[in-house]
Parts: structure tokens; C-alpha cells; sequence
């Protein structure tokens, strides 16, 4: 499959491994993904979101919101909802995780945990579904190649913290298809 994707969707790939390994997490999720489509410039992908608004100079808004989700465990906003109506405050239950154990004490990170196959830091099971969801995407589309765009697509179709953080910004599956695939609008070179 990796032979499919383009110079941007494995720049984003390496990308996503280094933001694992500076944020100290065993494994690559699908959240380190989303920030290295942040890295990019002059892709489809980084066309598309500046394109539904979500500029460079927002990134830090999501970079807070996927810690605020990494503090609670990795947990949505949907979940942390679920887990109300069975009167449970998520919240409090951080605020005093955190409290007992330190900042941070839900959070996955793992030092020293992980285990590197040639060097290279693994995929989480998550983060391998969207690389295959990524393929789908494109076939979908009758591309040949894997662009940034499709790992964007991906992501945004797969539930989970990524999608919810993207949708709260309005970048769907179904704006990012509009924006890359719809309305005669031009293809920015991948």
C-alpha cells in the first residue's frame, strides 16, 4: 500500500511518527496524524482546510482541544456525554485523577514502552484502520495515489477525537469532498 502514496501522504506519515516520539507516545494515533496535516503547506490536504478556515494560524485551537481529549484518556466529547447520562462527571474524574496523580496521569504516554520495528515507531490499531480507511478513500475516488487528502478524508469519515475535533472547525467528510472533489473548484497540486 505504501507504494500507493504520494511525497505529501508519506511526509505526513514520518510526520506523524516524529509528533509521537516528541510527545513521548508508545504508539502513532490518529491524532498525531491530524497534526502532521498541520505541517503541511502547498498539499490538497493543507488546500482543503484553508479552504473550511482551519488556517495554520488555528492550529493551536486544535492542538488544545487533542490534549484536552488526551487528558481525559483519549475519550470524546460524545463519550464524556455517554458517560453523564450514567451520572458519571468525566471532569471530575480528571480533576481528581490529576489531583492525586499529577497533570496529564490519564493520558497514554508510555515511556520507554514502545517497541520500534526497524527503527521505526509502530501504528496504533487506530491509526492502521485509517491508513487502509485512507486507501478506501481513494479507490472511492478513482485515484491511483494516496494523497494527504485522502489521510484527511479518512480521518474525518472514522469516528473518534480527530473527526469530532475537525467537525467542531466544520471540516466533514462531506465539506472536505465538496472542496476537493466538488463544485468545479481547482485542484491544488499534490
Amino acid at each position: 500500500m505504501f507504494e500507493r502514496f504520494t511525497k505529501d501522504a508519506r511526509a505526513v506519515i514520518e510526520g506523524a511518527a516524529g509528533h509521537a516520539e516528541r510527545a513521548g507516545a508508545e504508539r502513532v494515533e490518529e491524532s498525531h496524524v491530524l497534526l502532521a496535516l498541520f505541517d503541511r503547506e502547498g498539499s490538497r490536504g493543507s488546500f482543503a482546510l484553508a479552504a473550511l478556515g482551519l488556517t495554520p494560524a488555528r492550529r493551536q485551537e486544535v492542538v488544545r482541544e487533542l490534549d484536552g481529549a488526551r487528558r481525559r484518556g483519549g475519550l470524546s466529547r460524545a463519550d464524556a456525554e455517554a458517560l453523564s447520562g450514567l451520572g458519571i462527571d468525566l471532569a471530575e474524574v480528571v480533576s481528581r485523577v490529576e489531583e492525586a496523580h499529577g497533570e496529564g496521569a490519564l493520558a497514554a504516554r508510555r515511556y520507554g514502552l514502545g517497541r520500534h520495528w526497524s527503527g521505526r515507531r509502530l501504528f496504533s490499531r487506530g491509526a492502521r484502520d485509517l491508513l487502509t480507511q485512507s486507501l478506501r478513500v481513494a479507490l472511492g475516488h478513482r485515484d491511483r495515489h494516496i494523497g494527504d487528502e485522502h489521510l484527511l478524508l479518512a480521518l474525518a469519515s472514522r469516528p473518534g477525537v480527530p473527526a469530532e475535533v475537525l467537525a467542531d472547525h466544520g471540516v466533514t467528510y462531506e465539506t472536505l469532498n465538496r472542496v476537493l472533489y466538488g463544485g468545479g473548484e481547482a485542484r491544488a497540486a499534490g
